[in-house]
């Protein structure tokens, strides 16, 4: 059963500092491809563990809480069908998966990444994330891209 969500449009003056902080660090990424998240919470002056809690959630007006595009990156031990497992999950989610690259594995494990488009999926990307995270074998998923 999926999570029902609620929006509103909240004036940031009201806002606990994190969330403008969250945004400024979302910004000065996309300003500068180069920075990591690490540079960029420094420079802004919140903790990794603020960005990452919040980066998901927090977006200004009129940007698409969802992007139409995500790319996922996981890594899994290399075994028959585990792949097969992860996108019956996805694909389970109404999601169109885009592309699939994978590495060869190395010491019995491999880095798939796998772009998706989410327009139509039926819960929430995090929903998405925590049905991964239930397949034995997955070592690790993340979000390393949004559109």
């Amino acid at each position: 059963m999926g999570r029902s969500y609620e929006f509103y449009i909240v004036d940031n003056r009201v806002l606990p500092d994190v969330f403008s902080k969250v945004m400024s660090v979302k910004q000065l990424m996309a300003a500068d491809n180069s920075l990591s998240v690490q540079e960029a919470v420094s420079r802004i002056g919140i903790s990794r563990s603020a960005f990452y809690k919040y980066r998901d959630h927090v977006f200004p007006l009129g940007e698409d809480k969802r992007g139409h595009t995500v790319i996922f990156s996981f890594n899994l031990y290399d075994r028959p069908g585990l792949l097969s497992n992860v996108l019956d999950v996805i694909a389970g989610e109404d999601v169109n998966i885009l592309t699939i690259n994978q590495t060869i594995p190395i010491n019995g494990i491999a880095n798939v990444t796998v772009s998706v488009e989410v327009s139509r999926i039926k819960n929430e990307t995090d929903v998405l994330i925590d049905k991964l995270k239930m397949i034995d074998g997955l070592l690790s998923v993340n979000i390393i891209a949004r559109e």
